[in-house]
């Protein structure tokens, strides 16, 4: 029932290419181990071996700090509608901020977003898909529309006092380095 893949194949591009949500999963070298969900239009698969997420400010910060500490990332998606599955991509990450050299080309992948603070370019080595049997049925019915008015009514200014005070460091106190590469 499970396979496994070097890369990713076509038919599970096209899958990942459906998908309305799907989740993060981090892990520093120590501390806690991190799971975020994740959607909005925000993921990108640009090759065979390489995917791109784009990161938008929230009420912590967990994953850019562990990614800084430990490269390790896993990408679930899952079926929840059609036939089941579980999808992963494992593999190794680097963190993108807007005053790295590639920020602009990665972020043109992406409809601009508002509080938009960081890119996640995943190096995937391992491909997984599992049966999914367990994962219930579910009908999407819209995406939710707060975070982006809330970053625009902030404003620039405003989205950078919140990363101070709430991006700065990880529940473990990890640096997130969001001001400093992000300004």
């Amino acid at each position: 029932m499970a396979h496994q893949y070097p890369d990713i194949p076509d038919h599970l591009k096209a899958f990942i290419g459906r998908q309305k949500i799907f989740f993060v999963g981090t892990a520093a070298e120590t501390g806690r181990v991190n799971i975020s969900p994740k959607g909005m239009d925000s993921l990108r698969v640009l090759g065979d071996n390489r995917v791109i997420w784009l990161n938008v400010t929230g009420s912590g910060n967990e994953t850019s700090a562990h990614v800084q500490n430990n490269q390790r990332m896993t990408l679930m998606f899952a079926a929840f509608e059609g036939n089941p599955m579980i999808l992963r991509l494992y593999g190794t990450a680097r963190v993108v901020h807007k005053n790295d050299s590639d920020w602009n080309e990665l972020y043109a992948w992406f409809h601009p977003m508002p509080g938009a603070r960081q890119i996640f370019d995943l190096d995937v080595d391992l491909v997984q898909t599992s049966c999914g049997m367990g994962v219930p049925l579910f009908d999407y019915r819209e995406e939710r529309n707060q975070l982006g008015p809330w970053a625009e009514n902030k404003g620039a200014d405003g989205i950078k006092e919140y990363w101070r005070e709430k991006n700065q460091t990880s529940l473990d106190g990890l640096p997130t380095h969001i001001i400093d590469r992000n300004t």
